[in-house]
């Protein structure tokens, strides 16, 4: 079950926003959990242990709720947004945050290992979701922020199982945010670009078992990736900042320079197809059915 670390297990009031934030413990969730805290905010914070929360409790205090958390344990998930939401009387901003990448190609990944990817990174987010909706409605007010990529509108090879599961968080994403617009809630979809957090380590990557014949395009491949420029993770904050703070806030946000040219590209290709194809595609219409 979710555990609460905190002085006063009461409601607590704030001029500022409550966050519900998960993977608070490293990488661009452990920065923004850093940031709302030092703005004045209160920051329920989760992570699968408490301990990679416990320098967050001594330097903030009442402000930051820590709570254990695995977000593929739907229970734990309901337990934790119920108690965040008591604790601090409401949640302005709930940002899943929480995710990882599967390496290999589409032969080589097994149906087990992209199966779990999913489970985090997809119905994780889902569970989130649909515990906070309820209370939100009740507000009237919130705003729910996926952190997506650039690679859920772009793929690569060898990440395109992790492309693959952001792909399907954009698309529900989208469809959310127009379902509950009139309820006066809003959705963003946050895109990064590459950046120079721990996204790349151990924890944040699984490997699947690799075959032979691909070894020579993963060496080049990989090669390429490590010599790309990193964006400062250090510099995001503020563009969250703006998107929360802004009374009609994007469906769509990029972090960093690199996505917009990198996508602009790849869609003006996509369309160029399309409309290559356009005569084949409209005959493949045929005739209407519709009685006269």
């Amino acid at each position: 079950m979710a555990q609460q670390h905190a002085a006063d297990t009461g409601t607590v009031t704030t001029p500022g926003k409550v966050w519900f934030i998960t993977g608070a413990s490293r990488g661009f969730g452990r920065i923004w959990t850093e940031a709302a805290l030092q703005r004045g905010d209160k920051v329920a914070a989760t992570a699968r242990t408490l301990d990679s929360l416990a320098d967050l409790q001594a330097a903030h205090g009442d402000n930051v709720l820590r709570l254990a958390m695995d977000v593929t344990q739907p229970d734990q998930v309901a337990a934790a947004i119920t108690q965040a939401h008591a604790h601090f009387g409401r949640l302005d901003v709930v940002l899943n945050n929480a995710g990882y990448s599967l390496v290999g190609t589409i032969e080589e990944a097994s149906a087990a290992d992209v199966r779990a990817l999913y489970e985090t990174n997809i119905f994780g987010t889902l569970a989130v979701i649909q515990a906070a909706l309820p209370l939100l409605r009740a507000q009237g007010s919130g705003h729910i922020i996926g952190i997506s990529s650039g690679l859920g509108l772009v793929s690569l090879p060898l990440i395109g199982y992790y492309c693959s599961s952001k792909w399907a968080f954009e698309a529900i994403h989208e469809s959310l945010a127009m379902e509950i617009k009139p309820f006066g809630l809003h959705v963003t979809l946050v895109e990064p670009g590459a950046y120079a957090t721990e996204f790349g380590s151990a924890q944040s990557l699984k490997f699947a078992p690799s075959l032979d014949v691909y070894a020579d395009f993963r060496t080049h491949f990989m090669e390429r990736l490590q010599s790309s420029e990193g964006g400062d993770p250090l510099a995001t904050s503020a563009a969250l900042f703006a998107v929360v703070d802004a009374p009609e806030p994007p469906l769509r946000i990029f972090l960093g320079s690199q996505n917009l040219p990198w996508v602009r590209a790849t869609y003006a290709e996509r369309l160029a197809t399309w409309e290559q194809w356009a005569p084949i595609s409209d005959a493949a219409q045929g005739t209407s059915n519709t009685p006269h």
